[in-house]
């Protein structure tokens, strides 16, 4: 990072405009050359003060619950999607208030509430499970063994699909193309019987399009190919792609403790409230400068300030030693990471900021008592 962050408040998540920017010029320009629709997953990205910035370039979100629809009709408009693993009754009147896409779970879900969403005059659809492996970690593995996740092949069979208009299908979490294809080549092995009544196809996210590993060449032929063939509308809808290395966690060193192994170092954020994936997944997050345990001259043990025993982010080396005061950046944090986080203990949460194209610093939200006070009660 070459911003001089020693005017960001501490903690911070830091947007660099620039990069997003970045990743939606190379998703426009997948969605112009392949014929597919690339909309926003709101479970892993929604700041919303980027939306009017977004929607320039992807034409809708998709949401996961009613708060996240209500979300995308405010604040970005265009195509309103909404899938659930179950929705509410005392909710559904609502939701087909606002959404334009709806995808059932399961059958049950469908014959139950898809009169009333069809009466609202929505296009429906249908989660599959194409049984697939492509994502190691069951905790985001959609498709692992007695996954709730979507419909299986042999329970469609009887089923009355005569006015569903689209499947979806999610198997994959920050997959690289060949992940990709083999879905598309999954979904059209189980499923083909059923794309000629259809209108659309949506083969959900976790398609890292924005890595730089990721060969979209070979994704925009193959989704090609796939029109061509069955002549559908096809929707992606990577969250984690939108926002891919496009900003970083901000944080302070509060203070050193010797231990009788690893002086700590503790941080002014928490693992557990603030990076929660570093303790579910779990996964080591990369620090501007830092390297493994032992690379470098002076290594520490990274802990937060709540207080659980096992708040710590890992052990890491540095070419110099750390001070109270000091600054580290935890990079590729937007994705996800902001939309998990809590206030666990009352540990103060990091501000929101953006980093504009202009250089300029844009604090977007900073976090008070009464935000923590006002959860409880």
């Amino acid at each position: 990072m070459s911003i001089d962050i020693s005017n960001i408040p501490s903690p911070c998540y830091l947007l660099e405009e620039d990069k997003l920017t970045a990743n939606l010029k190379l998703l426009k320009r997948v969605q112009l050359e392949s014929g597919c629709k690339i909309i926003l997953a709101l479970k892993a990205f929604s700041m919303w003060s980027t939306f009017h910035l977004v929607s320039q370039y992807l034409p809708g979100c998709t949401a996961s619950s009613l708060y996240e629809l209500k979300l995308s009709v405010e604040k970005f408009r265009g195509e309103k999607h909404i899938y659930a693993a179950a929705f509410r009754d005392d909710e559904f009147t609502e939701i087909c208030s606002l959404a334009d896409h709806l995808v059932f779970n399961s059958i049950s879900q469908w014959q139950h509430l898809g009169p009333q969403a069809l009466a609202a005059g929505i296009s429906c659809g249908i989660r599959v499970n194409p049984g697939i492996a492509e994502v190691e970690t069951d905790l985001y593995n959609p498709c692992f063994s007695g996954s709730r996740l979507g419909v299986r092949p042999e329970h469609l069979i009887d089923a009355d699909l005569a006015t569903i208009e689209g499947l979806h299908v999610h198997a994959l979490c920050e997959n690289l193309h060949e992940s990709s294809i083999r879905l598309i080549d999954a979904f059209e092995d189980n499923f083909a019987n059923y794309i000629p009544g259809l209108r659309w196809v949506n083969f959900g996210g976790g398609h890292l399009i924005t890595h730089k590993e990721y060969n979209s060449e070979q994704l925009i032929e193959r989704i090609k190919r796939f029109k061509e063939k069955w002549a559908v509308e096809v929707y992606l809808e990577p969250g984690g792609a939108i926002a891919w290395q496009t900003g970083s966690l901000i944080t302070s060193v509060l203070d050193i403790v010797p231990t009788d192994s690893l002086d700590v170092v503790m941080l002014d954020i928490s693992a557990t409230a603030h990076m929660p994936d570093v303790l579910e997944m779990p996964y080591r997050p990369t620090i501007t400068g830092a390297a493994k345990a032992g690379k470098k001259t002076h290594t520490y043990r990274l802990g937060g300030t709540s207080c659980l025993a096992g708040d710590v982010v890992g052990d890491y080396s540095f070419d110099k030693p750390l001070n109270v005061g000091g600054r580290l950046i935890f990079e590729d944090m937007i994705h996800y990471t902001m939309v998990k986080t809590t206030m666990f203990n009352g540990v103060r949460h990091p501000d929101i900021g953006i980093y504009h194209s202009d250089h300029s610093f844009e604090l977007q939200r900073h976090f008070t008592y009464e935000d923590f006070r006002d959860r409880l009660s």
